[in-house]
């Protein structure tokens, strides 16, 4: 390696040409960058103080040092941003001498020739910056003044960017502090320097590299010239034109999930590009470099149809659709893999669809049912390892209904008791759970998007009497249960018609609930009142619609428990009379300070093991072992990090105690309870906070 300070166009000056590898991303600065250099650049130039503005590093090697030719190709591995921008601008100050006379010591010829062009060379050598594919014709077609008024890139937006500031008035200060531009120059001898390990290593000034600028490095920098072209032209380029204008955005959360089915680990969003070079050189993949990215790409593909929206068989892509609607990213995982092998022909249609279904009813149940979404990464990302591809469908069936604590797939009992008393207005997914209801077995497909919620009985605090009527002297209470509840919700065109207006005026009224073509307003027909017992019909009757809309897997117990690991199989199961001390005065205290622990949380789930009582949602956040006077307590925390200002905790931390954490309490009152539930519930939310 040879690195010295240089003047930056002495060093593009004289018959060469900077090659922008294949691998190198697009060119990326924005309007900002390039306006804090011409800043940078019109300082330096009025400034006699500095002898000029440093730009960063530039590193390059021959591509070829046994090639006979008077243009050296010189490969640029970093600097290609900055590079790329002042010869962009040199661009725009050429044309601008070309068209205008200025007193300057320079032309337009000698820019041109001098830092743009190799003036006595034909085809692409006569250009000294040769950009990669997608920026490369723009850039020269600038150079030759061809029009660019359709073309959008990067490119061409900082070149107009730049005609627009070069002025008569500034036009000689700008090429007087381009001349006092310097660079690190950094010539490597591709034969003895690693540039994988340079370009890792290089500290950026401009726009930081993505993971995915990394990994594409990665896998192209390393080949040889033949096999890097084949790579990106059959695969890597295909790739980047899947993605269109989301390559940037999305690429890093594909390739976690990517990593994620083939490692069953789940990256760092940041960190990817370290798990894929520990994949490649793992002996999981076991596949050479083009083979790697050869299925890297066929995964891409699939990403495009589920994620992008490029879906073309329609059944399939309203399912995309509603997982996308519900927001769960960490589903990809597990619905990668399995539209691959659908792909494959390894399951039908049918079986995709049945199995997307399942994966939209699973979250969805689990949202209204308010338990905690922390965990869904870890188990989609598992969840594909338990596929029987014999018996594909059943097998991931078993797979959901075996779940249990806070992994749970919400049976129909628990689903409808949420659903019917659930704060639906606020709720996020709100107009999906109102279009799959009005549009379920209906051909004629309903946008709610053009709707407005509607309460039946209003929102407004003063009730009409007609309404205090109807509701009874309780009318407070039931305006305040039921408000935003899915029994008082529909949809309709007419909201500002309907207004507070009493209950039969909005039926009666045009565009009321009886001329209503929704199905959703179909039970508001049938009835002439609206109180607390009509409100609770319809949610039962919409409930239980739910329940056919957001099916839930329902095994044989027999065909369940083939799926079931041995040592599940072998689980002794305790039961609360295992314990001889839960009996008087210590049963009661127990039987209060349970209640108010299941209470944190629907998700809360009491388990009994052979020494301790345990309560869970995502891990064990407190466990109970009864004595014979008292309870002993157990939160799963250090020490450290409990704040207990009463001084109730112990730290037991290397001491030995039946159940989990370094933290014990002990109770003997019921007295004692709301002191303890306060520490009780820090440990529930740091298990919360720490998966």
């Amino acid at each position: 390696m040879k690195a010295s300070s240089a003047n930056l166009l002495s060093v593009i000056k004289g018959p060469k040409q900077f090659v922008i590898p294949i691998y190198q991303r697009t060119y990326s600065w924005q309007l900002i960058q390039c306006d804090q250099l011409l800043k940078d650049i019109l300082r330096i130039s009025n400034d006699d103080q500095q002898q000029g503005h440093f730009l960063g590093s530039i590193v390059y090697f021959q591509e070829d040092i046994h090639t006979i030719s008077d243009v050296p190709k010189l490969l640029v591995i970093d600097g290609q941003q900055r590079l790329t921008t002042v010869s962009i601008l040199m661009m725009a100050l050429a044309h601008f001498l070309k068209k205008n006379k200025v007193d300057i010591d320079t032309s337009a010829n000698k820019l041109f020739n001098y830092y743009l062009l190799n003036a006595d060379e034909d085809n692409n050598l006569r250009y000294k910056l040769m950009l990669t594919r997608g920026d490369k014709q723009s850039y020269i077609d600038l150079l030759n003044e061809v029009p660019q008024e359709d073309i959008f890139n990067r490119v061409v937006e900082n070149y107009k960017f730049f005609v627009s500031k070069i002025n008569i008035e500034n036009v000689k200060d700008i090429y007087n502090g381009v001349l006092r531009l310097f660079i690190v120059d950094v010539a490597l001898e591709k034969d003895k320097d690693n540039p994988q390990l340079i370009f890792e290593s290089m500290n950026s000034t401009g726009l930081d590299l993505s993971q995915a600028d990394l990994i594409r490095n990665y896998v192209l920098m390393g080949q040889e010239i033949t096999l890097q072209n084949k790579l990106y032209e059959n695969y890597w380029f295909p790739m980047e034109q899947a993605f269109g204008n989301e390559y940037a955005s999305r690429f890093d959360g594909f390739m976690r999930d990517y990593l994620s089915v083939k490692t069953g680990r789940i990256p760092r969003i940041n960190q990817v590009y370290e798990e894929f070079k520990q994949y490649v050189n793992s002996d999981k993949s076991k596949k050479d470099i083009e083979e790697i990215i050869k299925d890297l790409f066929i995964y891409t593909t699939h990403y495009a149809k589920v994620v992008l929206r490029k879906e073309k068989d329609k059944d399939l892509q309203i399912l995309f659709n509603n997982i996308l609607r519900l927001r769960v990213d960490v589903a990809y995982p597990f619905v990668l893999p399995v539209y691959n092998d659908f792909v494959l022909g390894i399951l039908s249609k049918q079986e995709l669809i049945i199995i997307l279904k399942l994966v939209e009813s699973y979250v969805f149940r689990r949202a209204i049912c308010g338990i905690p979404t922390n965990s869904l990464n870890k188990t989609f990302a598992n969840l594909y390892r338990s596929v029987n591809k014999e018996q594909y469908v059943i097998s991931v069936q078993a797979a959901f209904q075996i779940l249990d604590s806070y992994k749970r797939f919400p049976d129909d009992t628990e689903f409808k008791k949420e659903i019917v008393s659930k704060d639906v207005y606020n709720f996020r997914s709100r107009n999906y759970l109102l279009s799959q209801l009005e549009n379920y077995k209906r051909k004629e497909f309903v946008n709610v998007d053009e709707y407005t919620i509607e309460h039946i009985l209003p929102q407004n605090p003063n009730l009409s009497p007609d309404w205090k009527n109807m509701l009874g002297e309780h009318w407070k209470d039931i305006q305040k249960n039921y408000l935003h509840t899915l029994g008082n919700l529909t949809l309709t065109g007419y909201n500002s018609e309907l207004s507070d207006r009493p209950f039969a005026q909005k039926k009666s009224i045009d565009g009321g609930f009886d001329d209503s073509p929704l199905r959703l307003n179909s039970y508001l027909r049938s009835v002439s009142t609206w109180s607390e017992g009509e409100i609770n019909e319809r949610a039962t009757q919409l409930a239980e619609k739910a329940c056919k809309i957001w099916d839930s897997p329902r095994l044989d117990e027999n065909i369940l428990n083939t799926y079931l690991n041995t040592s599940e199989k072998e689980i002794v199961h305790y039961t609360r009379e295992h314990f001889t001390f839960l009996q008087g005065d210590v049963l009661e205290l127990y039987e209060a300070l349970r209640k108010r622990i299941l209470n944190i949380d629907s998700s809360v789930k009491e388990e009994f093991k052979k020494l301790y009582i345990a309560y869970k949602t995502v891990t064990n956040f407190v466990d109970i072992e009864p004595q014979k006077s008292r309870l002993r307590l157990m939160l799963n925390m250090k020490f450290d990090e409990i704040n207990d200002p009463l001084n109730l905790c112990k730290d037991v931390t290397g001491l030995g105690r039946w159940g989990n954490g370094n933290v014990e309490i002990t109770i003997s009152n019921i007295s004692e309870i709301d002191d303890l539930m306060d520490l009780i519930q820090q440990s529930f939310d740091m298990q919360l906070i720490e998966q």
